[in-house]
């Protein structure tokens, strides 16, 4: 955890938020005093839409059929 003084706080602000992205902690001191605490914040995942994938792909009829059976040995670890 690093420690930086107010002044020094205020003049590389961008840098310290770049730090806190990283996964750094920063406490800012007054003197020798500590006062704040920067941290990271959890952003929310976004959530998922339903639906959000329709029309823009297909499943062949193919896909509900048996498969083949050399593919079907293949996929039972049998050697045709």
């Amino acid at each position: 955890m690093r420690r930086v003084k107010v002044h020094q706080a205020k003049s590389d602000l961008s840098r310290l938020l770049a730090a806190v992205e990283a996964g750094e902690d920063i406490v800012i001191a007054r003197g020798d005093t500590p006062v704040a605490r920067l941290t990271a914040i959890s952003r929310p995942r976004p959530q998922r839409r339903f639906g959000a994938y329709r029309g823009r792909f297909s499943v062949g009829d193919a896909f509900s059929e048996p498969l083949p059976a050399d593919e079907l040995a293949a996929w039972e670890g049998e050697a045709t």
